[in-house]
Parts: C-alpha cells; structure tokens; sequence
C-alpha cells in the first residue's frame, strides 16, 4: 500500500471531480430579455427569461435597470438605478417587468447600456450585465438630468447552497472549464517532467531516464490531443464552430505537431543510442517552444480565449471560490493519472528492453 497511496489518491481525486464538476446547480441567471431596447420618458415592458430560477407568484420579486456595472450580489448603496413598478410572474422561468423610464437620461451621448437586476427571496439577486440599450426620445430632447435616476438598491436576497457561477454565453458548457482547463496545467507539467528526464539523460547517459522522459511525452500529447479536442466541442457551443482560426487553437496545433515530430524523429533513426539522444534534445527544445506558443503568442494578439489581448481570465466569477474547489483537485487529479500512465508505459519499455537483451544474450 505504500506505493499506491498517490494513485488512490488519484482515482478518488477524478471521482470528486467528475461528480462534483457534473452535479453542482448553477446559480439563478437571466437568459434572455426582450425588447432589448427601451425609450426614455415612457412606460415600457420587458419579458425575461431567466436560467435555474423557481419564480413563484406572491413572492416580493423587486427588478432594477442600473447604469453601469452591475453591483456586486449582498452589496448596498446609492446608485443610477429605476426600480421597476410591477413584477409579474409568467412563469417559473419567466417574468414580465414593466419601468417607468426617466425622461431624461443622465448622459450627454443620448444613449446608455443599463443591467438588469432581478432580486427573488427563492433564487438571490442576479444581473444580466448591459441587458438593456436606453434611447432618448427625440420628442423629448433635451440636456442630460439625474433625475429619477437615484433608486437605492438595498436588501439584497443572497442565494444558498452550492452552486457555480451562470455565464449566459457559457451557460452548462462552464463544466467544461474542469476538463479542458485541467488538461492543459497538467500537460505542462508532464512536458516538464519529460524535459527534466530528457536533460538527465543527456548528462547521465542512462537510459532509464530517456525512457521515462519518452513516456511522459506520450501521456502528455495524449492529453494535448483530448485538450484540443475538449476545447474544438466548447467552441463550437460558444463560437459558433469548432475552429475559428483563434490564435491560441493555431498555436496550439503547432506545438502538438512539434511533439508529434519527436516521435517521429525517433522513429527515422535507426540506432537506439543516437535516437534516444537526438530525440531527448529536441524534447528540451519542444518544451522551449511550447511556452511561447501557448502562454506569450496569445497574449500579444486578440483572442477569443480568456486570458488573451486584454481578455481577462481566472477573475471574479469567471473561476471564483466554487469553482476553484474542483478546478484545483482537477489539476492535480489529470496530473497523477498522467504519472500513473507514464509509470505503465515506461516500465512496460523497460521489460521489453530486458527481454530483447536476454533473447540476444
């Protein structure tokens, strides 16, 4: 059992997170709201459809049209805001929400972006940032007034239990960030270790690390290959298709047909000694190339990837404290069964290699 302790760990540790990355609700969220566009100085009605949410009739829903950004959930305070005059419930999914709209915006262009918020006992607050496009009334023109624009929102429901952040763009595919993300940090440092191994071999000349630095490269481009495929199913869901020509999936591709060279640079050689170390050196410089290529290249273009040309990543509730609770386990879990798979590959090279050399002993 000593030796077995990690690879329990690993398989309880891909369970949890399987399970828990599945499992978990996503939290109350708006999906839809139409029209998207309201005139000031008017009675206007919108009709929301909201995501996980359990609208009932009789409960107090209260609805904001806030300027801005939304307000953080459980905070007060004075804001550019018009509570709304009446709540109805359509149904468990679906409300209609009428505002008596200012007649005056409280700017200077003629035109503001507002978030609605919605406050329900059963579900918390939740915000669809930006949900509204507000026009000024050219028969109602005139300079930019605060007017009617300072509702205070106050008392804000707060959800319970545990539950991940709702994304309308992402919305169920969110789970995926457990998986494809994962996959990724653990591909790093599988590629690391294998370079590590490779470095040892070429100062060492043993061959037992130059086997093991082989079979952490094939876990690890094994998991390059179920990462981009992860990620190609993702996109097509968020995108639109499942190559748009993204900088960060072409990078990607170019650096798992470096790893595939390797294989294939080995394969061309016909001395197993000069294979292994032609090979352990262009695997230090395969990881060398998939720094650049998949964390310094991106961030220098535009992308559609989080954590690219100015596209934040890992903030707020992009990956909050919830999801942190899966995400990590992930990393570590993908990380020890790509070991466990190195260690059966590279011992199962290390008997063939023992065979051989009885048969020709």
């Amino acid at each position: 059992m000593k030796g077995l302790w990690w690879k329990v760990l690993a398989l309880l540790l891909m369970l949890y997170v399987v399970l828990a990355g599945l499992l978990i609700p996503l939290k109350s969220g708006i999906q839809s709201v139409e029209p998207m566009q309201l005139t000031a100085g008017q009675q206007q009605t919108i009709r929301v459809e909201g995501y996980n949410t359990h609208f009932e009739s009789g409960e107090e829903i209260r609805a904001w049209l806030r300027l801005g950004s939304p307000r953080v959930e459980g905070k007060e305070g004075r804001d550019t805001a018009i509570l709304s005059n009446s709540v109805k419930v359509i149904g468990v999914q679906d409300l209609s929400i009428s505002f008596q709209v200012p007649a005056y915006l409280p700017t200077s262009d003629g035109a503001a972006r507002a978030s609605l918020i919605i406050d329900n006992p059963k579900d918390g607050a939740f915000v669809l940032p930006e949900a509204i496009i507000l026009k000024q009334s050219e028969a109602l023109a005139g300079p930019p007034s605060p007017q009617g624009w300072s509702s205070q929102i106050e008392n804000l429901s707060a959800s319970s239990g545990i539950t991940f952040p709702f994304r309308g763009l992402l919305a169920e595919t969110i789970r995926n960030q457990y998986f494809h993300v994962s996959l990724w940090f653990s591909l790093m440092i599988l590629m690391l270790a294998a370079a590590v191994y490779a470095a040892r071999f070429l100062i060492s000349g043993r061959s037992e690390f130059d086997r093991r630095s082989e079979a952490l490269t094939k876990v690890g481009l094994a998991f390059g290959m179920l990462g981009l495929f992860t990620g190609m199913v993702w996109a097509n869901f968020t995108w639109g298709k499942p190559w748009s020509g993204d900088v960060k999936q072409n990078m990607t591709a170019i650096a798992l047909l470096i790893y595939l060279a390797y294989f294939v640079l080995r394969a061309s050689v016909a001395s197993d000694q000069q294979a292994s170390r032609i090979g352990a050196a262009y695997n230090i410089f395969a990881f060398a190339m998939l720094i650049p290529l998949l964390y310094i290249i991106p961030r220098m273009r535009a992308s559609l990837h989080p954590g690219a040309g100015g596209n934040p990543g890992f903030g707020g509730e992009d990956l909050d404290s919830t999801m942190r609770m899966v995400f990590y386990p992930g990393i570590i879990g993908f990380t020890l069964v790509g070991l466990w798979l190195a260690q059966l590959s590279w011992r199962t090279a290390r008997l063939k290699h023992k065979i051989q050399e009885r048969l020709l002993g």
